[in-house]
């Protein structure tokens, strides 16, 4: 069995909206969402003075009070796109086969604000004053089985953890379990609340942080003066399904999925490999699986953190597979949002559901000072309108985790 997969909703948590029509607006115009760390963040000592943060966030939607203390922020924000995805694919699970129905989301670190606070708790005032749920609110499984209590899907509930690629992943192997007929419908995406005075300090001693005090020049990918990822956090989540079932229930289609790749680089625990093989091979069986040429993408979201190393490399690893001298328009919207780790692949895949259905390209924002190791068409601060029949996302993680994505414009005929 192989069935074809498409996008019937889409739900964001990010630092440039909370709903698809403001966060998509906002790409397309090319707005900043990074700003100065919030006071409660802030380190003095360290030289990282901005990131990407949730604002305007309104949990009380799908939870009460009591609710959100019981949830890490990093299952609220999952809850919460999930939810905002399901409303928006017109799905009543209650009206569905709920064990066909399943859940996949991913996160690189889970509760990593609450293991922060029951920590200090424990050193301070001792163990019986460790939260009873610290335990259950803190592991990174933990925003998929929330997803599936609030939505009552009873299918496959699983967890990708591949650092910055686990978003990404979610989507591949939810499309997968699809195509096999696993289930008929799939909650799949990433989620991530992991600017906390750790995660913020542990990324600063990897010296993988921005130290640019200026919002507009700190996540600057593919620029010659990039000097390191911005924190940011935030969900992003698609509603998967067959074709026969959207099709059976009369569900709008967004776009198509029709092609994945993940591979192992097998190197080192932070660093890609240098000749940028392992994302290589990852476009490669995403343009294999989709049964088209590399000529054929319009599009690609690529990874681009801003670090100096991981440009470098995946402009090498995309020459490798479009051309030398490839014209294809490749984009990092992590300049607006800074870069969600786990989540990251969730809310660049719904960017590029967008992009297929509006045939727009956005940007790639603080554009200044041209890199010639990184001489790719990076959509420079402006978007474009532009015919996009198909869009790539890639997401490169820690450990060498990689992943690409391939939609397509929707077409009743393939």
């Amino acid at each position: 069995m192989s069935n074809r997969v498409v996008v019937t909703g889409m739900g964001v948590v990010s630092p440039i909206g909370n709903d698809i029509d403001t966060y998509w607006n906002n790409l397309k115009e090319g707005v900043c969402g990074i700003k100065p760390i919030s006071e409660g963040n802030f380190l003095e000592d360290l030289n990282v003075r901005v990131a990407g943060e949730v604002t305007d966030f309104a949990p009380e939607k799908y939870m009460d009070k009591k609710e959100q203390r019981r949830l890490a922020k990093f299952s609220q924000f999952a809850i919460y796109a999930s939810k905002e995805a399901v409303d928006q694919a017109g799905l009543d699970i209650s009206k569905e086969d709920p064990t066909r129905v399943g859940v996949i989301i991913g996160s690189g670190i889970g509760g990593l604000g609450v293991i922060e606070e029951e920590a200090k708790k424990l050193r301070e005032k001792g163990p019986k004053r460790v939260a009873p749920l610290f335990v259950p609110m803190a592991i990174v499984n933990m925003a998929a089985g929330n997803v599936s209590i609030y939505t009552g899907a009873k299918g496959i509930c699983s967890t990708v953890v591949t650092a910055c690629a686990s978003g990404t992943h979610s989507i591949g192997e939810a499309f997968r379990a699809l195509k096999l007929g696993i289930n008929d419908v799939i909650i799949a995406g990433g989620t991530e609340a992991s600017i906390t005075p750790l995660g913020i300090a542990g990324f600063s001693a990897l010296t993988a942080l921005s130290n640019s005090s200026d919002p507009k020049r700190a996540s600057i990918p593919f620029d010659k003066e990039r000097d390191g990822f911005v924190m940011g956090e935030g969900a992003g989540v698609l509603v998967l399904e067959t074709l026969e079932h959207a099709k059976a229930r009369g569900a709008h289609i967004f776009a198509e999925v029709i092609g994945y790749g993940a591979t192992g680089d097998a190197y080192h625990i932070t660093s890609p490999m240098p000749d940028g093989e392992g994302a290589t091979k990852a476009m490669r069986e995403a343009i294999l699986e989709a049964g088209i040429d590399p000529s054929d993408i319009d599009y690609i979201n690529a990874h681009g953190t801003s670090t100096p190393y991981n440009d470098k490399i995946e402009t090498l690893a995309i020459k490798k597979v479009f051309g030398e001298h490839t014209k294809v328009a490749v984009s990092s919207t992590k300049s607006m949002t800074g870069h969600l780790l786990g989540a990251a692949g969730g809310i660049e895949a719904v960017a590029i559901v967008k992009s297929v259905e509006n045939d727009f390209i956005p940007p790639t924002i603080g554009y200044q000072v041209p890199d010639e190791e990184c001489d790719l068409d990076c959509v420079p601060n402006v978007g474009r309108q532009a015919k996009v029949r198909y869009a790539m996302s890639n997401s490169l993680g820690f450990g060498g985790h990689n992943a690409s994505i391939i939609v397509k414009k929707w077409e009743e005929e393939m």
